[in-house]
C-alpha cells in the first residue's frame, strides 16, 4: 500500500512538471527575446562620397608651330619658369636661310616695280606729246601695277619668314612650373595639323582642383560651395580640405554608369598634394548636431502580430481581431512601401515611422515618429514622444524552440514547434 502511494506521487509530480514545462515554454511572449537599443543624442552628417584626380587650376601645354629639330632645351621636370622665359629652342639653320631667300625675292620684286614705274612715267609723258600709243600706256600702267603687287606678295613672304624665325625661340606663355616634357635635344619635331606638344607647365601649385566623378544618383545633392574632405594615398592619415566650385552639365558615361564632374577647389600651401593624385572624396550635404537619434534599423523592425500589445476597450473580441489585423496590414504596407523607414538619405522631414518598445508583459508598443535625415547608420527624430536614453527594439536576438516531444506524448500530438 505504501509503495503505491509512493508511485502514485511520483506520476503526480512527473505530471504536474511536464504540465508546467509546456506551458512556460508554449507561452505567448517566453520563447522570443528581443534585441533593444537606446535613443541617444548626438551629431549626424549626411555626405556624397567619390573619387577623382588632382589637377593644377591652370595647366597650359607649350607646343611649336615651326618644324625642325630641338637644338637647346633650357627647361626640365620641376623648373620654375616665368612668362617670356625662353624655354627650347628649334635649330635656325633652315629658318634662317628662308629669310635671306625672302630678302633675295624682295629685292628683285622691288627693282621690277622700280623699272615698270619709270617705263611708265615715260609711257605719261610721251602720251602726252602725241609720240606714243594708249595701247602702250596701258600695257605701262598694267606692268607697273603687277610689279607693285608682286613687291607687296614678296614682303609678306619675308614677313612669313621672320614670324617663323622668331618661333624657333620658344618661350613659357604664363609664370609656373614645369610638370612635363616630351622631348629631347636632338629630337625632331614636325608641326602639321596639330602643334606637338614640348612642355605641360602648371600656373601655380599652391591652388590646386579635384575632378570628381559624381554618381547622377547622388548629384542632385552636390551644390557649389559645399565643403570637402578628402584623402590621397600618399597622406593616409592626414584629410584635405575643399569647396565645391563647378558642377559640369557633360555628363560622363563609363560602363553604362553616368557620372558628373564636380570641380572642387584646393588649397596646396604646403605643395604635398601633386597633380595626377587619386582622391577619396566626402562632399558634406547636411550636417547636425546634438539631435535625437535611433539606429536606423530600428525603423525597418516589425514585430509579428501575436507579440503586438493590443489595448481592451468596450468593443467585442472580434473588433479587437479585426483592429489587430488591420494594423498588421498596415505595418506590412509601411514596411514594403518604405513607409516606415527613411528611403535614401537627405534632409528634410519624411512620412511618418514608428518604433517599437517592450512592456511589463513582453508585448510590444508601437511610438509614432517623424524621421529626418539619416546618415547609414542613425536617423533623426524630428517630433516623437520618445526620450533619450529609452530603449527601443531593434530586432529579434533569439527565439527559444519548443519541442513537441513530452512524457506523455512521445512525439508531440499536442505540443506545438516555434521558432
Amino acid at each position: 500500500m505504501k509503495n503505491r502511494f509512493v508511485l502514485i506521487l511520483i506520476l503526480s509530480i512527473i505530471v504536474l512538471g511536464a504540465g508546467g514545462f509546456l506551458y512556460f515554454s508554449n507561452g505567448p511572449s517566453a520563447d522570443v527575446m528581443y534585441r533593444m537599443d537606446k535613443v541617444t543624442r548626438g551629431d549626424l552628417q549626411v555626405v556624397v562620397t567619390a573619387t577623382g584626380t588632382l589637377s593644377a587650376v591652370r595647366t597650359v601645354q607649350v607646343g611649336t608651330q615651326v618644324s625642325g629639330t630641338i637644338a637647346k632645351l633650357y627647361a626640365d621636370f620641376n623648373s620654375i619658369v616665368k612668362k617670356g622665359q625662353v624655354v627650347a629652342l628649334i635649330d635656325p639653320t633652315f629658318l634662317e636661310a628662308s629669310v635671306k631667300d625672302a630678302q633675295a625675292n624682295l629685292q628683285r620684286a622691288k627693282a621690277q616695280a622700280n623699272e615698270s614705274k619709270r617705263a611708265f612715267n615715260r609711257a605719261k609723258t610721251l602720251l602726252g606729246k602725241g609720240l606714243t600709243s594708249q595701247a602702250d600706256y596701258d600695257a605701262a600702267i598694267t606692268a607697273y601695277e603687277s610689279n607693285s603687287a608682286a613687291q607687296k606678295q614678296a614682303q609678306a613672304q619675308l614677313d612669313r619668314a621672320e614670324i617663323n624665325l622668331r618661333y624657333a625661340t620658344i618661350k613659357a606663355p604664363i609664370d609656373g612650373v614645369v610638370i612635363s616634357r616630351a622631348v629631347d635635344v636632338g629630337q625632331t619635331v614636325a608641326a602639321s595639323l596639330s602643334a606637338p606638344t614640348i612642355f605641360t607647365i602648371a600656373n601655380d601649385l599652391t591652388k590646386m582642383q579635384v575632378q570628381a566623378n559624381v554618381d547622377e544618383a547622388d548629384i542632385g545633392k552636390v551644390q557649389v560651395g559645399q565643403e570637402v574632405k578628402f584623402t590621397v594615398d600618399a597622406y593616409a592619415e592626414q584629410p584635405f580640405q575643399g569647396v565645391v566650385s563647378q558642377i559640369r552639365l557633360a555628363s560622363v558615361t563609363v560602363q553604362n554608369v553616368v557620372n558628373y564632374t564636380v570641380i572642387i577647389d584646393v588649397p596646396n600651401p604646403e605643395l604635398n598634394l601633386m597633380p595626377g593624385m587619386t582622391a577619396t572624396v566626402t562632399i558634406l550635404v547636411t550636417k547636425k548636431e546634438n539631435v535625437l537619434r535611433v539606429p536606423t534599423v530600428a525603423l525597418r523592425f516589425q514585430p509579428p502580430a501575436e507579440q503586438i500589445e493590443v489595448r481592451k476597450d468596450s468593443s467585442s473580441q472580434q473588433d479587437d481581431s479585426s483592429r489587430t489585423e488591420r494594423r498588421r496590414q498596415f505595418a506590412q504596407r509601411m514596411q514594403e512601401g518604405g513607409g516606415s523607414q527613411p528611403s535614401r538619405q537627405g534632409g528634410g522631414e519624411r512620412a511618418m515611422a514608428r518604433l517599437w518598445v517592450q512592456g511589463k508583459n513582453k508585448k510590444l508598443t508601437a511610438i509614432l515618429i517623424r524621421p529626418g535625415i539619416l546618415d547609414g547608420t542613425f536617423t533623426e527624430i524630428v517630433r516623437g514622444h520618445v526620450e533619450e536614453g529609452q530603449e527601443i527594439v531593434v530586432g529579434v536576438l533569439t527565439q527559444k524552440p519548443t519541442t513537441t516531444a513530452t512524457p506523455l506524448s512521445p512525439m508531440g500530438g499536442g505540443g506545438r514547434q516555434r521558432f
